[in-house]
């Protein structure tokens, strides 16, 4: 049987072990667990997060975009992420994308009917965005 000094440590070293185990488990599937339970606003933030993916789904709404329109559109964007941030935006289901021609390769990518429901969502967001304005307005 361990001494109290011992299991003292002991039980530190374990919770040490547990927090560095659940911070790998956040880090490696971008979602946290919370009893067991996906949390599914905490999911849905975790999808949208990065910079530029909300203006790339705001004008993918307005219909099929190639990579290109992207940078006309999105000042300060860069290829890298852009690509990046497409194929996180596709592994999530919200996007879709073709391939239009082999050589030279061009693709073209639309919204899902997932990704139409998170423009709807966008849409609630901004008229509460309007009235937070015009609330900080008043004041």
């Amino acid at each position: 049987m361990l001494n109290s000094d011992a299991y003292l440590k002991q039980s530190i070293l374990d919770k040490f072990v547990l927090t560095l185990l659940i911070k790998y488990a956040y880090m490696k599937s971008k979602i946290r667990v919370s009893e067991n339970k996906i949390c599914p606003l905490e999911h849905a933030v975790n999808t949208i997060s990065g910079k530029w993916k909300i203006p790339i789904v705001w004008h993918l709404h307005h219909g099929i975009k190639k990579p290109t329109d992207f940078y006309s559109k999105i000042a300060g964007i860069n290829r890298r992420v852009l690509t990046r941030q497409l194929k996180e935006m596709e592994e999530s289901g919200i996007i879709n994308k073709t391939i239009t021609r082999l050589k030279p390769l061009e693709v073209e990518y639309q919204l899902t009917s997932v990704g139409d429901q998170l423009v709807q969502s966008l849409w609630s967001l901004n008229n509460w965005g309007e009235v937070l304005l015009q609330e900080k307005i008043v004041r």
